[in-house]
């Protein structure tokens, strides 16, 4: 009996050992507010939306120490909508990241699952829409991926470990299609400084027959189906052989204030390689596109701030060999969060957005502000006033 007591005592103290070396935490947030859009397909629109200044979502995320500095960890983060309870990305369940994988603090984590680019790492956090402007202050259909529209599946991510505030790492997503190694294949490369009042990053971005199923753009459905991007901005090139951003941005803090910059190249190569196409076969449709914007902390609890963006498109040559000029979207956002707690705050943003030229359907473009049905015509506003709770 005093044996049987001593071993489960035994078992008992090991148990509390293991217990000390690994942590699962519960995590979430919930995004909801009130939107107002003067032009939505032509109406005036008044809804509630969930996950506009940050995607609505629950999460668990957890360590293990494996011992010699080694760690396991993992990711499975849901994302869903608060007004219908209903799944986001498509419906997946853990639509917006899931991984398990290795890190170690001298010399970085390698991680295993779908996950985010390096575009999305090291360029995204400098723009306004991944600071204080959500998703509506994004640049056009989000067509850089520098908001996180479109994740990666079936990919194996490295992030160093921080040297002196200098970061870097890169991405490889497998296609998993037999016989063709590069189809749906995703690459990208990045890297941050981050020191002090400066922030820089910049980020590379490479993606094959983007449309697919199993694609970039495929890859937010529960479905097997291919992509179906509706944004006019880019839509009809989607079906190009290959999707490229190069992105660059930077931050400067100046006691209350913070004026950033973020710069970005996208490029569709090869239309019509995958999919019927109105250009010419093997044209290439690209865009640039250029942000600046401010921020000031008036108090501990109380920040704002504004921003102009504007996305240039070149001009692409139709299946008839007529040159269409590109379109031109000048966007401007303006916001305010003030925090209530650590965990929760309430805030306000508004978003502005002209169009000109010819968008990629080869009609008159119009204004067509990320996440919301196009407007009828070249102008769109949108106005928020929403809370978000952190647990």
């Amino acid at each position: 009996m005093k044996k049987s007591l001593l071993a489960l005592a035994a078992l008992g103290a090991f148990a509390g050992v293991a217990h000390a070396q690994s942590s699962v935490t519960l995590y979430g947030i919930i995004d909801e507010g009130f939107n107002i859009n003067t032009n939505s397909g032509g109406k005036h629109l008044y809804n509630l939306s969930s996950g506009v200044l940050q995607g609505s979502r629950f999460g668990l995320r957890g360590a293990e120490d494996l011992g010699g500095g080694l760690k396991a960890v993992f990711v499975l983060e849901n994302g869903f909508d608060v007004n219908s309870g209903k799944l986001g990305q498509g419906g997946l369940m853990f639509g917006r990241q899931a991984y398990v994988g290795l890190s170690s603090a001298q010399f970085g984590t390698v991680t295993l699952g779908r996950q985010y680019d390096s575009v999305v790492d090291y360029v995204g956090p400098l723009e306004a829409g991944d600071q204080w402007g959500g998703y509506i202050a994004a640049h056009p259909g989000d067509l850089d991926n520098f908001n996180n529209a479109y994740r990666t599946n079936n990919t194996i991510k490295f992030t160093s470990a921080n040297y002196a505030g200098l970061t870097f790492g890169g991405t490889y997503s497998f296609g998993g299609v037999a016989g063709n190694f590069s189809q749906n294949q995703i690459w990208s490369l990045g890297a941050g400084y981050n020191n002090g009042p400066l922030v820089l990053g910049v980020g590379y971005l490479n993606a094959r027959t983007p449309s697919n199923a199993g694609g970039l753009f495929g890859n937010n459905t529960a479905t097997s189906t291919a992509s179906a991007v509706t944004t006019p901005v880019y839509s009809d090139f989607t079906n190009a052989n290959t999707y490229q951003v190069i992105g660059a941005g930077g931050a400067y803090t100046f006691g209350a204030a913070t004026i950033g910059l973020t710069y970005s190249n996208i490029s569709f190569r090869n239309l019509g390689a995958n999919g019927v196409t109105l250009y010419q076969r093997g044209a290439n449709a690209s865009f640039n596109n250029a942000e600046v914007n401010f921020k000031y902390q008036f108090t501990p609890a109380l920040l704002a701030g504004l921003a102009f963006d504007y996305t240039d498109g070149n001009s692409v040559t139709l299946a008839n060999g007529a040159d269409k000029d590109g379109a031109k979207y000048y966007q401007y956002s303006l916001g305010a969060d003030y925090f209530l707690s650590k965990r929760t705050d309430v805030y306000i943003i508004g978003v502005f957005q002209h169009a000109s030229g010819t968008d990629s359907t080869g009609q008159q473009a119009v204004a067509a502000i990320n996440g919301l049905t196009p407007s009828s015509n070249d102008n769109q506003f949108t106005a928020r006033i929403g809370i978000r709770h952190k647990f």
